[in-house]
């Protein structure tokens, strides 16, 4: 087998609980997103859109739908004879029988993965965040800085800082200290969550982490304080795009209004950057003003009788006659009754809101309308 220049691991095996009612029964990774897409295709795609073409996805919480619907890869351009998309289930080994405990311990457990294909570099992510990235770049400036490891920076308002992962560095980007959630940080360069390691030093970090008893097992908590201190060659990797941590309601309601108003940012429809899908669906168009449609993503397949304001249609979405949908995101195959009123609000998946009810929040809180009824 030709060895790899660098391959991806996507950890998808989050509970999402901060998501509430939307990943009761689907993993986050999983979760509807701007219509037609689920949130795990921004990191799928990325690698398609970056010529990397072996991707293993991480899964673990409700793994079901995650697992039918990533497939092969095929959707994503990536079924390929020496490489391709893998889903990797938890402890698929020679132990088995708990759950991971941790991001760094999810990549050990599948070390003879990675090894099968002894690429010179591994690319870590999340499958939970909103952004399109050319990982080329990355790579490329990992490879010139001769790192051990380079970690996608974005910085963030200074009043934020504290909730993140935060990098200070040397004028030539290196990174001199990393602290995790600081109370007062020293920068606002904040860890997007996207590594990539040599191969090599990666997998001793690994082994020395799972020996060490007092670890969590992860990268932030535990691997990259321990390069760090000895003294291993980190650098940072400056992203200026729009990238979106979407793990709680209020930032995943907010990820699909940004995509609404502001396209020039996250329009997932550039051609050379193009956001892959399994959905059989074409992508929302943008419509309105007209009769009874103001502002909106509309999926095709949706059926519209009522009013839809400033609002998101996924596939298969029916609003009867006599509603009004506005600030709302209203997910695939979710059926809205006659004579409702839908605002500031999410309709989970599948969902049927009967005649006359109102789902309406008017305190700048979202209300999630139903668990999830799905039907991949």
């Amino acid at each position: 087998m030709k060895k790899k220049k660098c391959i991806a691991m996507l950890l998808a095996g989050g509970q999402g609980s901060r998501l509430g009612k939307l990943t009761t029964n689907i993993a986050k990774p999983a979760v509807s997103f701007g219509g037609k897409y689920r949130i795990i295709d921004f990191g799928l795609s990325n690698c398609v859109n970056s010529g990397i073409d072996t991707v293993g996805v991480l899964v673990q919480y409700k793994p079901l739908i995650l697992n039918r619907y990533v497939g092969t890869g095929a959707s994503w351009d990536m079924a390929v004879a020496d490489g391709g998309v893998h889903i990797l289930p938890p402890f698929a080994g020679e132990t088995g029988g708990e759950w991971y405990e941790g991001t760094a311990d999810a990549i050990y457990h599948n070390i003879d993965f990675i090894d099968m294909y002894d690429p010179e570099n591994v690319l870590i992510l999340s499958g939970d965040h909103i952004y399109k990235m050319d990982y080329n770049i990355m790579l490329e400036e990992h490879l010139k800085d001769n790192a051990d490891l380079t970690v996608s920076v974005i910085e963030v308002p200074w009043e934020e800082a504290s909730r993140f992962g935060i990098m200070s560095t040397d004028d030539k980007g290196r990174i001199t200290k990393f602290s995790e959630k600081p109370k007062k940080p020293d920068s606002n360069l904040a860890s997007m969550g996207i590594y990539i390691f040599k191969w090599k030093e990666l997998r001793k970090a690994l082994l020395e982490d799972h020996e060490n008893d007092k670890s969590s097992h992860d990268f932030g908590n535990d691997v990259i304080p321990k390069m760090l201190a000895d003294k291993k060659k980190l650098f940072v990797y400056r992203f200026r795009g729009y990238w979106r941590d979407v793990g709680t309601v209020k930032s995943y309601y907010d990820s699909q209004m940004d995509l609404m108003d502001d396209m020039e940012h996250i329009n997932v429809f550039i051609k050379d950057q193009k956001v892959f899908s399994n959905s059989n669906f074409h992508h929302p168009q943008f419509l309105g003003p007209r009769a009874n449609i103001s502002t909106a993503l509309i999926c095709n397949g949706c059926t519209v009788y009522g009013a839809v304001k400033h609002s998101i249609l996924g596939s298969g979405a029916v609003v009867g006659d006599g509603s009004v949908v506005e600030d709302s995101i209203v997910l695939p195959n979710a059926k809205i009754g006659r004579n409702c009123r839908i605002k500031n609000a999410i309709i989970n998946e599948g969902v049927i809101v009967e005649d006359n009810l109102d789902v309406i929040n008017e305190d700048g809180e979202v209300a999630v309308y139903g668990r999830a009824k799905l039907s991949i």
